[in-house]
């Protein structure tokens, strides 16, 4: 793996969620409720529900939530609006983002620990984006369901204030044509962080018309990063887990999902590991796939396996080297 970023806040390899009284100096990507509970007055908390399925997730928020809880939007603060070669949920420009962030009253000085309903997949989105920008922020271990104390309804206002833009760290994102090239790489290591089923082929959202996965990459589901309990693994079994994936070894890796919001609980589930220093690939598949000249493969890449070549492209000029959760129980935009 690469070396971590300075900016990039946490300790490379944290026994475990921040638990006991004490607000650390350097916040883990992943915090426990009880630790939230005794720091209530000292964070600012962002509900981040989203729903795949057309659900309203302001309306959820609105029906209950952690006590002084913001409602952040997916789709407008944490994404520009979509586009072909963007993807679904494109990252915003540093300014836009400082301003969304800023009318929900979330200064720059803030610790923000994010929640949702499902594991952490759309929360993650906000803390990994923050925590690059050398922002303190953090997940609820065990989301929505593992909080315990009082929840409140309604919306929540805070005073707007005026955030400093920071530009997006350009070493940390990829584009496609790098994820290609890494993929087609036995150096580095290309995760994808759908479902099995969205993968191989098998399952497809609403929508897609071109099914399977980037040539080389390797199916890495982000809800393997959560124990039964909807809880995160500890940071042993996360580096078991990412150790079989070859990430260790790799000089480089750069995770992926449907839309490059999910991948984002992959960076953060490596770098609670202490395998810091992965990339997003923003565009994901939504991007990859809209662009007919992208070679794709179905089915769980036997040796020499070869991708289906998109009409009128000749094999050798695709660039191309010679599993699991259905789509929609996965919640992976």
């Amino acid at each position: 793996m690469p070396a971590q970023p300075p900016s990039a806040p946490g300790p490379a390899a944290p026994a475990g969620p921040a638990s006991g009284p004490e607000l650390p100096a350097r916040l883990p990507p992943v915090v426990g409720p009880g630790w939230v509970a005794a720091h209530l007055d000292e964070l600012v908390l962002a509900d981040v529900r989203w729903y795949l399925d057309g659900r309203s997730g302001h309306r959820a928020y609105l029906a209950g939530h952690l006590p002084g809880a913001v409602w952040v939007d997916v789709d407008t603060d944490l994404s520009a609006p979509p586009s072909t070669a963007g993807g679904r949920h494109p990252l915003p420009e540093p300014e836009e983002f400082a301003r969304r962030l800023g009318r929900l009253g979330i200064a720059d000085d803030d610790t923000v620990v994010a929640y949702d309903d499902r594991g952490g997949g759309f929360a993650a989105r906000l803390v990994w984006l923050l925590r690059r920008l050398g922002r303190p922020a953090a997940l609820l271990d065990g989301g929505l369901a593992g909080w315990t104390g009082p929840r409140a309804t309604g919306q929540v206002e805070r005073p707007a204030v005026v955030r400093e833009p920071r530009a997006w760290p350009p070493d940390l994102l990829r584009t496609a044509d790098d994820t290609q090239a890494a993929a087609a790489s036995p150096s580095s290591a290309v995760l994808d962080s759908r479902a099995a089923g969205r993968y191989s082929g098998a399952d497809a959202l609403p929508g897609e018309t071109r099914l399977g996965h980037v040539p080389g990459a390797l199916s890495a589901p982000w809800t393997a990063n959560l124990a039964a309990d909807g809880r995160f693994l500890s940071p042993g079994e996360l580096r078991s887990r990412f150790a079989e994936l070859g990430v260790a070894e790799a000089d480089e890796v750069i995770v992926h999902c449907g839309s490059g919001v999910t991948a984002c609980h992959n960076l953060l589930a490596l770098e609670y590991a202490g395998l810091p220093g992965a990339t997003l690939f923003v565009g994901s598949w939504s991007a990859w796939s809209a662009d007919g000249s992208r070679p794709v493969v179905t089915g769980d890449l036997p040796a020499g396996a070869q991708p289906d070549v998109p009409d009128g492209v000749p094999a050798e000029e695709n660039g191309h080297p010679p599993a699991g959760v259905p789509a929609e129980q996965d919640g992976t935009p």
